[in-house]
Protein backbone atom coordinates (compact mmCIF):
# COMPACT_ATOMS: atom_id res chain seq x y z
CA UNK A 1 0.00 0.00 0.00
CA UNK A 2 1.33 3.37 -0.90
CA UNK A 3 -1.67 5.69 -0.96
CA UNK A 4 -2.32 8.10 1.84
CA UNK A 5 -6.02 8.17 1.63
CA UNK A 6 -6.42 4.52 0.89
CA UNK A 7 -4.39 3.76 3.92
CA UNK A 8 -5.94 6.08 6.42
CA UNK A 9 -9.51 4.80 5.47
CA UNK A 10 -8.14 1.31 5.62
CA UNK A 11 -6.95 1.36 9.60
CA UNK A 12 -10.39 2.35 10.54
CA UNK A 13 -11.14 -1.47 9.90
CA UNK A 14 -8.68 -2.33 12.13
CA UNK A 15 -6.84 -5.24 9.75
CA UNK A 16 -4.03 -7.11 12.14
CA UNK A 17 -1.98 -6.54 9.43
CA UNK A 18 -0.67 -3.99 6.19
CA UNK A 19 2.06 -4.77 3.77
CA UNK A 20 4.44 -3.25 1.85
CA UNK A 21 5.71 -5.07 -1.19
CA UNK A 22 9.25 -3.87 -1.19
CA UNK A 23 9.56 -6.16 -4.60
CA UNK A 24 10.82 -4.18 -7.55
CA UNK A 25 8.75 -6.62 -10.28
CA UNK A 26 5.73 -6.72 -8.07
CA UNK A 27 2.55 -4.17 -9.67
CA UNK A 28 2.57 -2.67 -5.99
CA UNK A 29 5.96 -2.13 -5.37
CA UNK A 30 6.05 0.22 -2.19
CA UNK A 31 9.33 2.32 -4.24
CA UNK A 32 12.54 3.28 -2.83
CA UNK A 33 11.12 5.07 -0.13
CA UNK A 34 8.29 5.15 2.36
CA UNK A 35 7.38 8.21 3.71
CA UNK A 36 7.23 9.50 6.99
CA UNK A 37 3.48 10.52 6.33
CA UNK A 38 2.36 6.96 5.70
CA UNK A 39 4.08 5.53 8.45
CA UNK A 40 2.50 7.75 10.81
CA UNK A 41 -1.22 6.81 9.43
CA UNK A 42 -0.35 3.50 10.94
CA UNK A 43 -1.41 2.99 14.77
CA UNK A 44 1.06 0.71 16.76
CA UNK A 45 -1.81 -2.39 17.05
CA UNK A 46 -1.65 -2.98 13.13
CA UNK A 47 1.64 -4.92 12.33
CA UNK A 48 3.68 -3.22 9.42
CA UNK A 49 4.44 -6.19 7.22
CA UNK A 50 7.44 -6.13 4.83
CA UNK A 51 7.49 -8.16 1.84
CA UNK A 52 10.26 -9.44 -0.05
CA UNK A 53 11.63 -11.83 -2.45
CA UNK A 54 15.30 -12.99 -2.71
CA UNK A 55 16.85 -10.28 -0.83
CA UNK A 56 20.27 -9.68 0.02
CA UNK A 57 20.22 -10.04 3.42
CA UNK A 58 22.30 -6.72 4.47
CA UNK A 59 19.08 -4.73 2.71
CA UNK A 60 16.51 -6.45 3.77
CA UNK A 61 17.72 -6.12 7.50
CA UNK A 62 18.17 -2.40 6.50
CA UNK A 63 14.51 -1.80 5.87
CA UNK A 64 13.28 -3.44 8.44
CA UNK A 65 15.61 -1.31 10.78
CA UNK A 66 14.45 2.38 8.99
CA UNK A 67 11.06 1.36 8.41
CA UNK A 68 10.76 -0.14 12.20
CA UNK A 69 8.86 -3.03 10.18
CA UNK A 70 6.80 -5.55 12.71
CA UNK A 71 7.33 -9.07 10.61
CA UNK A 72 9.30 -10.06 7.37
CA UNK A 73 7.17 -11.68 4.94
CA UNK A 74 9.58 -14.08 2.74
CA UNK A 75 7.82 -14.29 -0.40
CA UNK A 76 10.88 -15.85 -2.35
CA UNK A 77 12.90 -19.05 -2.95
CA UNK A 78 14.78 -18.35 0.87
CA UNK A 79 16.69 -20.81 2.23
CA UNK A 80 16.39 -22.40 5.78
CA UNK A 81 19.87 -20.70 6.97
CA UNK A 82 18.73 -17.14 5.95
CA UNK A 83 15.46 -17.32 8.26
CA UNK A 84 17.98 -18.76 10.27
CA UNK A 85 20.07 -15.57 10.62
CA UNK A 86 16.76 -13.50 11.06
CA UNK A 87 15.80 -15.68 13.87
CA UNK A 88 18.96 -14.98 15.53
CA UNK A 89 17.74 -11.20 15.62
CA UNK A 90 14.67 -11.44 17.03
CA UNK A 91 12.83 -10.68 13.75
CA UNK A 92 9.28 -12.43 13.28
CA UNK A 93 9.02 -14.28 10.13
CA UNK A 94 6.43 -15.25 7.51
CA UNK A 95 7.94 -18.08 4.98
CA UNK A 96 5.46 -18.30 1.87
CA UNK A 97 5.36 -21.68 0.12
CA UNK A 98 3.53 -22.06 -3.29
CA UNK A 99 0.69 -24.56 -3.30
CA UNK A 100 0.23 -27.01 -6.41
CA UNK A 101 -0.94 -30.44 -6.85
CA UNK A 102 2.71 -31.57 -6.19
CA UNK A 103 3.71 -29.73 -3.00
CA UNK A 104 4.99 -31.90 0.01
CA UNK A 105 4.17 -30.48 3.41
CA UNK A 106 7.46 -32.03 4.41
CA UNK A 107 9.64 -29.16 2.84
CA UNK A 108 8.62 -27.28 5.49
CA UNK A 109 10.10 -29.47 8.10
CA UNK A 110 13.48 -27.55 7.97
CA UNK A 111 11.68 -24.12 8.53
CA UNK A 112 9.42 -24.95 11.46
CA UNK A 113 12.34 -24.13 13.88
CA UNK A 114 12.86 -20.57 12.52
CA UNK A 115 9.84 -19.17 11.33
CA UNK A 116 6.66 -18.17 12.99
CA UNK A 117 4.14 -18.20 10.39
CA UNK A 118 3.47 -19.87 7.18
CA UNK A 119 1.74 -18.46 4.30
CA UNK A 120 -0.08 -20.83 1.75
CA UNK A 121 -0.08 -19.51 -1.76
CA UNK A 122 -1.05 -20.12 -5.06
CA UNK A 123 2.29 -21.19 -7.38
CA UNK A 124 2.83 -18.18 -9.75
CA UNK A 125 5.80 -16.89 -11.39
CA UNK A 126 4.34 -13.01 -10.29
CA UNK A 127 5.26 -14.09 -6.56
CA UNK A 128 2.01 -13.79 -5.18
CA UNK A 129 -1.43 -11.42 -6.16
CA UNK A 130 -1.62 -13.74 -9.55
CA UNK A 131 -5.63 -13.61 -8.02
CA UNK A 132 -5.25 -17.64 -8.36
CA UNK A 133 -6.76 -19.77 -6.17
CA UNK A 134 -4.95 -23.21 -5.04
CA UNK A 135 -7.00 -26.38 -4.18
CA UNK A 136 -7.65 -25.60 -0.60
CA UNK A 137 -8.37 -29.49 0.14
CA UNK A 138 -4.40 -29.74 0.10
CA UNK A 139 -4.56 -27.93 3.48
CA UNK A 140 -5.48 -31.89 4.92
CA UNK A 141 -1.78 -32.77 4.15
CA UNK A 142 -0.40 -29.98 6.42
CA UNK A 143 0.19 -31.85 9.86
CA UNK A 144 2.32 -29.29 11.13
CA UNK A 145 1.83 -26.97 14.47
CA UNK A 146 3.11 -24.30 12.34
CA UNK A 147 0.35 -21.36 12.40
CA UNK A 148 -0.26 -20.40 8.70
CA UNK A 149 -2.18 -17.60 7.01
CA UNK A 150 -4.09 -18.30 3.54
CA UNK A 151 -3.88 -16.62 0.37
CA UNK A 152 -4.29 -16.77 -3.19
CA UNK A 153 -7.16 -15.38 -5.21
CA UNK A 154 -9.39 -15.05 -2.39
CA UNK A 155 -12.61 -13.05 -3.51
CA UNK A 156 -15.61 -11.92 -1.36
CA UNK A 157 -18.01 -14.77 -2.04
CA UNK A 158 -15.05 -17.36 -0.39
CA UNK A 159 -15.82 -16.49 2.75
CA UNK A 160 -18.20 -19.28 3.20
CA UNK A 161 -16.07 -21.93 2.26
CA UNK A 162 -13.03 -20.29 4.29
CA UNK A 163 -15.53 -20.42 7.43
CA UNK A 164 -15.23 -24.32 6.44
CA UNK A 165 -12.24 -24.41 6.65
CA UNK A 166 -11.42 -26.58 10.13
CA UNK A 167 -7.79 -26.79 10.08
CA UNK A 168 -6.47 -25.78 13.37
CA UNK A 169 -3.62 -24.26 12.48
CA UNK A 170 -5.08 -21.53 10.21
CA UNK A 171 -4.43 -18.54 11.63
CA UNK A 172 -5.73 -15.68 9.40
CA UNK A 173 -6.51 -14.58 5.47
CA UNK A 174 -4.17 -12.63 3.63
CA UNK A 175 -6.64 -10.83 0.99
CA UNK A 176 -5.31 -8.79 -1.83
CA UNK A 177 -6.04 -8.23 -5.31
CA UNK A 178 -9.65 -9.57 -4.93
CA UNK A 179 -10.23 -6.32 -2.97
CA UNK A 180 -8.74 -3.62 -4.91
CA UNK A 181 -9.96 -1.25 -7.21
CA UNK A 182 -6.80 -1.33 -9.08
CA UNK A 183 -2.94 -2.73 -8.02
CA UNK A 184 -2.16 -1.26 -4.35
CA UNK A 185 -5.16 0.73 -4.05
CA UNK A 186 -8.27 -1.14 -2.07
CA UNK A 187 -11.75 -1.57 -2.08
CA UNK A 188 -12.51 -0.15 1.43
CA UNK A 189 -16.37 -1.11 0.92
CA UNK A 190 -15.85 -4.35 -0.31
CA UNK A 191 -13.08 -4.81 2.46
CA UNK A 192 -15.42 -3.69 5.41
CA UNK A 193 -18.41 -6.05 4.53
CA UNK A 194 -16.11 -9.16 3.82
CA UNK A 195 -14.21 -8.33 7.58
CA UNK A 196 -17.86 -8.48 9.04
CA UNK A 197 -19.17 -11.62 7.38
CA UNK A 198 -16.26 -13.78 8.25
CA UNK A 199 -16.65 -12.48 11.75
CA UNK A 200 -20.45 -12.90 11.87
Amino acid sequence: MSNCSNIEDLVKLKPDYIGFIFYQKSKRYIGEIISNEILSLIPVFIHKVGVFVDEPFDNLLEKFREYKLDIIQLHGSELPEYCERLKKLDIPIIKVFGIDSEFDFDSLIPYDQFVDYYLFDTVSDLRGGSGLKFDWEKLHYYVGDKPFILSGGIHPGDVTDIKCISHKALYAVDINSGFELKPGIKDIPKIETFICQLND
